[in-house]
């Protein structure tokens, strides 16, 4: 379709207005609440651990149950959201999430545990995968890598919310963990507002529904006035979107290779984020030192996503994914490597900044590279299959920290070895898509023609 339908051509070169900056802060708070939840379980598995309650296998199984139910989420949310649409798909999630986080905290069996973190987790792959599609469809072409970087920023404050609460609430009280998961509960407070949120313009005339995504693109562009074609019924589409259309001849590379990326850069990412507090408390450092010492370096994480918005839409994404993975692998062995709090402090929080740099740049780039019809399908297919890698990583973790030979440093080089695939795969593989339109970077691959065109453009979209 391209940017010559007029539609498209509005939402992409309009101005920051009113709305998308209504709908940037309605999305920052849902991750706000998406990314304490996430990590409520890190936090309270050392106080579950001191009470006996869990060993350090049954901490594994929970952790890699809760990555499960967000592959499943990711994957199956994408897909429905291609179906009925991102608003829906979104108010549904943050509903499971919230509820979910409620049994959470009720439970005490490994058993019922890994049920409750499944449920969390499934609405947390849903809501991220829909949620990143949407704000890359309704945010001007020039300002996506920052609005993406905006929302990540925002939302990241739950996790030092998260460690300090935890800090709290577990130094003196051995139950104290079960108050943690209310946290992420409070996120149904948002649907309200959610679904105030207009739909997606783009997925409306995809789907035919062109008076109302003209409607839709009006209150995005107030000063928009459209067209005989823009105001024109395309039909609607003879069927649903086909999940085998992600591995058709004009997209599959872009599908397998965002798959990989997200499956290396998820493992090393969260097996450093997920395992921290367990391993330092395990090491060596007290209870409350080890729980401190990785409060202190999550605040990292917060500046770490805005530091992003200088560049990501000045400078090609891949080169930004490629610098970032290379200096947080080598950050992260510098971690592995150290003993004093000082140096663990300094590699903890430059780690925890700059992998948060990271995924800022790899949720710009995720949606970018599917057609409409595909966008949140390919989105969750590549953010499920990291969370699928997830699901082992955990317990690759435990097996290295715990074989004879291996263990502490073991840990961190496995997690380098990670970044070090992901940015091998986005320095072959990648393309560069900053301010260019949804619709550009998709024609540009699905031409006849892409099969002669050079790499960079063959493998856009």
């Amino acid at each position: 379709m391209g940017d010559a339908h007029p539609l498209l051509a509005a939402l992409s070169g309009a101005r920051h207005g009113a709305l998308h900056r209504r709908v940037l802060l309605t999305v920052s708070a849902m991750f706000f609440f998406d990314l304490a939840d996430l990590n409520t379980f890190a936090f309270a598995a050392p106080a579950i651990r001191r009470a006996h309650l869990f060993t350090v296998d049954d901490i594994a199984f929970v952790t890699a149950l809760g990555f499960a139910g967000m592959a499943a989420g990711a994957i199956l949310g994408g897909r429905f959201a291609d179906q009925v649409g991102r608003r829906r798909v979104m108010a549904g999630s943050v509903v499971l999430f919230s509820a979910a986080s409620v049994v959470n905290a009720l439970v005490t069996g490994v058993g019922a545990m890994a049920a409750a973190r499944f449920a969390t987790g499934f609405g947390l792959g849903a809501m991220t995968s829909v949620a990143i599609t949407y704000l890359s469809e309704v945010t001007p072409a020039a300002r996506r890598g920052r609005a993406q970087a905006t929302a990540l920023g925002t939302g990241l404050i739950g996790i030092p919310v998260v460690a300090f609460t935890a800090r709290g609430l577990t130094a003196d009280d051995p139950g104290g963990w079960r108050a943690l998961f209310v946290i992420g509960a409070l996120g149904v407070l948002l649907v309200p507002l959610l679904m105030r949120l207009p739909e997606s313009p783009r997925w409306l005339l995809a789907r035919g529904r062109s008076a109302e995504a003209v409607q839709v693109t009006r209150a995005f562009v107030p000063d928009w006035e459209p067209s005989a074609e823009a105001l024109a019924t395309p039909p609607a589409p003879a069927d649903r979107p086909r999940f085998s259309e992600l591995f058709a001849a004009g997209q599959r590379r872009n599908t397998v290779a965002l798959m990989v990326l997200w499956l290396f850069g998820l493992v090393g990412f969260y097996g450093f984020q997920s395992w921290v507090p367990t391993l330092l408390a395990d090491h060596g450092q007290d209870f409350a030192k080890s729980m401190s010492m990785s409060a202190v370096t999550t605040i990292g994480a917060v500046p770490g996503a805005f530091l992003a918005w200088p560049f990501i839409d000045r400078y090609p994404r891949k080169h930004l994914a490629v610098v970032l993975g290379l200096v947080v692998a080598v950050l992260g062995i510098g971690y592995g490597l150290s003993s004093s709090v000082v140096a663990v402090v300094v590699f903890g929080t430059l780690v925890a900044a700059l992998s948060q740099t990271f995924i800022a740049v790899l949720y710009s780039y995720t949606p970018e590279v599917f057609p409409t019809r595909l966008r949140t399908a390919g989105a969750g297919l590549g953010n499920g299959v990291g969370r699928i890698g997830n699901v082992i990583a955990p317990l690759v973790v435990a097996a290295i920290y715990t074989a004879p030979g291996l263990g502490y440093v073991a840990v961190f080089v496995f997690i380098a070895g990670c970044w070090l695939v992901a940015t091998a795969t986005v320095f072959f593989f990648g393309v560069d898509t900053r301010g260019r339109s949804l619709e550009t970077l998709h024609d540009a691959a699905a031409a006849p023609a892409a099969s002669a065109a050079p790499v960079s453009q063959r493998i856009g979209e």
